[in-house]
């Protein structure tokens, strides 16, 4: 018998641990979808969500509804590690621990007192859920592929672009500080000026209010303009700070 290839439909991001948690979930309550462009994993709780959003994600074909595993196939798995275990009084434990109603939480709380055995649990069924997971995906025509990473900035990364933005907002901080300074100092000049001198300094600073740019004349015999660079900006060397 040839076997076919799947057909793909999709190339997504898939976020695989969300995903997985979508697969262990199986709560009648609980609707999980897989959105097939962005790799991203909704999760919908009855009684919670808005119904309308359901309904909406629910009629959004670029929204695939996840099958979760059964509690059947897991409790299958739970009897394939405590196969795998070699103390035999730990493993009998265990057996009797899934046994009857309630066997999944009791299996973890005897598992909670062996750290070694617990992890090695956890490896097993990670090992079984991206199993499933992968069939699941290739069944529904969707390649996963790896996702942008998000670069976690280092401390000294931080603290240079902190250090970097700081000097950036200083400069332009300290060139109307400048101007500010400038008003107020003479603010203070004209405070301490004689009644007698006010008129002079009040023409003075009306004068150079008034002033404009005068450009120079180009002198007699010149081939060329005057450049921008040649130009007088009249201001000289003062700053009005306007």
């Amino acid at each position: 018998m040839v076997r076919r290839e799947a057909i793909v439909k999709f190339k997504t991001p898939v976020a695989w641990e969300a995903l997985e948690d979508a697969f262990e979930n199986n709560a009648p309550e609980v609707h999980s979808y897989l959105h097939v462009k962005s790799g991203d994993v909704t999760r919908i709780v009855d009684g919670v969500a808005d119904p309308a959003m359901h309904a909406r994600v629910n009629a959004d074909p670029d929204y695939l509804r996840v099958d979760p595993v059964s509690s059947r196939e897991q409790y299958r798995w739970m009897e394939r590690y405590i196969a795998t275990v070699e103390d035999g009084d730990f493993r009998d434990r265990l057996a009797r621990a899934i046994d009857g109603k309630g066997a999944f939480r009791r299996f973890k709380d005897v598992l909670m007192s062996f750290p070694v055995d617990r992890e090695r649990w956890f490896a097993f069924r990670s090992e079984r859920l991206r199993t499933a997971m992968e069939a699941w995906l290739s069944a529904h025509g969707i390649e996963p592929v790896e996702r942008e990473k998000w670069e976690v900035p280092t401390v000294e990364q931080v603290q240079a672009a902190a250090q970097q933005e700081e000097r950036s907002r200083g400069g332009q901080r300290s060139r109307a500080a400048v101007a500010e300074t400038t008003r107020q100092h003479c603010h203070e000049i004209v405070d301490l000026l004689p009644v007698r001198e006010l008129d002079m300094a009040s023409e003075f600073l009306e004068f150079l209010r008034d002033r404009r740019p005068t450009p120079r004349t180009r002198a007699k015999g010149s081939d060329h303009a005057p450049s921008e660079d040649d130009q007088d900006d009249g201001d000289g060397d003062l700053e009005t700070g306007e």
